[in-house]
């Protein structure tokens, strides 16, 4: 899930970007098909290098596809880059800002950094000297290499490759790519041939070339990783700004931890999935800014279903009133329809100020939700009031927040929907024979309860057909005030489940209610006992078949417990409350007995 918040976040961005600001938006994806963790876990479990990567690269694509994240528009991968590599490394030692040590070559952090216009480590200066950061980013298989750099801040292009692990030609010997190389190899590629250029060679010569808008990434690889990527491709091109902006998605927590294989405390997303819809757990990284620390647990998502819960009902509700309505309604605004037009431009406004304030989604969703509100709340007055809704003016609202949550990838474009979420199905047969034959079979009860001048079991036929019938065909059935009923379609799964917890409801509160009526029936049968009876009758505690008292005085006081220890003052005491207490209640029983 960790995956998860950066790719659906930026799949976000994505949308937000061409559907909204309508950019032409080129997304290139770098696939890490080598590096020191895949050769380590492929030489535990006797397979290659590209055996393994292959096939979680195969398992990201398709948990991607169940997300509804859209494919990139390129996709690169390191081990298909290898001259492009060593043709780009090798430039960069020729500027003198790499060199070569003991068949790896570093770069040349101090070197590059004196260069006119250059500069090292801008995303996170503080960072520069953090031995952690520095030995993670060169790779757990390259530590014992660590001696043959110039500075412990260079980091390593190409790294010597060690029996065992696979190797290529280049003119420093046989070796592997370093980690940070290859995304802006790639990259550079990539873009330089999108403007205009044949390869990353031209991009060396001509530094714009190679020049992108926007890298993103998670918070975690500011430093070293998007550092160096930058120094390396800058060293490379001449280009002081290689990157026009980073935007980093924020971790992802667990009850306050960061997740993390590690830690041991990460959901897959296949098990996401299991617990929740897709468009509930994109709703959910909607709610929060894509690049603040988010925590993922129950009370989050239900927040997230709470608020789709809401959209969907004001999906509904509004389709209902468009159903109802036709557009010879009068559609001349009235004081309350013009407030509603105003709450929608209101709307519009706000969304786009918050999404051009840093892409801020949780802005642009309370936006869409205080015009829910007003719509909720004019439609309300015109039942109240008894009057016809302006339905155009309804239809604008539902319209944008419908539009908005195509931009972000709540409702497939692909959906067909005017307003609201996509139930499925169609106008097929498949979809409206079993309604039909459902309603055939309605029309027949309630002509036999009819000639039968049944009126409880039509009612009861009604009822039925509305809570048993419908639901599973994905129809509910609302009962209004006045006598009027109101269809939504919805997922039968959805409404089956909703029908199940109302049942379920309707047993608890039916047990409640026997339960009660046991309990007074026994506290009835307890109050007719005479105070002497009843405390003759009580029982231990903690064993009903034992009796709790075994003597008694004349006046029907307990003198001694039931293993006849005697009862001390405190005791008899407590005792005596306990007889005046029944003595009460059988007095209050004998008055009912009065004629």
């Amino acid at each position: 899930m960790g995956h998860a918040r950066t790719y659906l976040g930026f799949d976000i961005i994505r949308r937000i970007l061409q559907d909204h600001f309508n950019y032409n938006v080129t997304l290139c994806m770098n696939i890490t098909d080598l590096d020191d963790k895949i050769i380590q876990r492929a030489n535990e479990n006797g397979v290659t290098c590209e055996e393994l990567s292959r096939k979680f690269e195969l398992e990201f694509h398709k948990d991607m596809e169940h997300l509804g994240v859209a494919p990139p528009d390129v996709l690169t991968r390191v081990t298909e880059y290898m001259d492009e590599i060593v043709e780009y490394i090798d430039t960069i030692v020729k500027k003198d800002l790499a060199y070569e040590s003991n068949g790896s070559v570093y770069f040349d952090v101090e070197g590059f950094s004196k260069q006119d216009g250059m500069a090292y480590c801008k995303l996170a200066p503080e960072q520069v000297n953090n031995a952690e950061l520095l030995a993670e980013g060169e790779g757990k298989l390259t530590q014992e290499f660590v001696g043959d750099k110039r500075s412990p801040r260079d980091f390593a292009l190409w790294k010597k490759s060690k029996e065992g692990e696979p190797t290529w030609s280049s003119p420093w010997g046989e070796g592997r790519p370093g980690w940070h190389i290859e995304c802006s190899v790639m990259a550079s590629d990539v873009f330089a041939q999108m403007s205009g250029g044949t390869s990353v060679r031209d991009a060396a010569t001509k530094s714009d070339l190679c020049r992108m808008d926007i890298h993103s990434g998670g918070v975690d690889l500011k430093f070293p990783h998007h550092d160096n990527e930058m120094a390396q491709a800058e060293a490379h091109s001449g280009c002081n700004q290689w990157v026009n902006y980073f935007v980093h998605a924020g971790h992802l927590h667990i009850k306050g931890f960061k997740m993390s294989k590690s830690l041991k405390n990460f959901i897959t997303i296949q098990a996401a999935l299991e617990q929740n819809t897709a468009r509930q757990i994109r709703m959910c990284f909607l709610l929060h800014k894509y690049n603040a620390p988010m925590d993922y647990g129950d009370n989050t998502m239900s927040h997230a279903l709470a608020i789709e819960s809401i959209f969907k009902n004001f999906f509904d509700n509004v389709l209902a009133v468009l159903r109802e309505g036709k557009i010879t309604d009068v559609q001349k605004w009235d004081s309350n329809a013009r407030n509603l037009q105003l709450a929608v431009d209101k709307a519009i406004n706000a969304v786009d100020d918050a999404l051009k304030d840093d892409l801020d989604t949780p802005a642009s969703m309370t936006a869409l939700a205080d015009l829910v509100k007003a719509t909720n709340l004019y439609l309300e007055g015109c039942t109240a009031e008894n009057r016809t809704p302006v339905n155009l003016v309804v239809r604008n609202a539902a319209k944008f927040v419908t539009k908005i949550f195509k931009t972000f990838g709540l409702i497939p474009e692909t959906s067909g929907v005017e307003i609201g979420f996509p139930v499925g199905g169609g106008d097929s047969g498949d979809t409206l024979n079993p309604v039909l034959d459902a309603l055939i079979d309605f029309r027949s009860s309630v002509r036999d309860k009819a000639r039968a001048k049944d009126v409880s079991g039509v009612l009861e036929e009604c009822d039925a057909f509305r809570d048993d019938v419908l639901p599973p065909l994905g129809i509910r059935l609302e009962d209004k005030t006045g006598g009027k009923s109101v269809w939504k379609r919805a997922d039968p799964a959805e409404l089956m489940k909703e029908r199940e917890q109302q049942e379920l409801e309707k047993q608890r509160k039916a047990d409640e209610k026997k339960a009660a009526a046991e309990e007074k029936t026994k506290k009835d049968a307890l109050n007719k006992l005479s105070p002497e009876d009843f405390m003759q009758q009580l029982t231990l505690d903690d064993d009903t078949t034992k009796l709790k008292y075994s003597k008694f005085d004349e006046a029907g006081l307990p003198t001694h417990f039931h293993d006849s220890e005697e009862l001390n003052k405190s005791q008899m005491k407590k005792a005596k409350k306990e007889l005046q207490g029944q003595q009460k209640k059988y007095e209050k029983f004998l008055k009912t007995q009065s004629p």
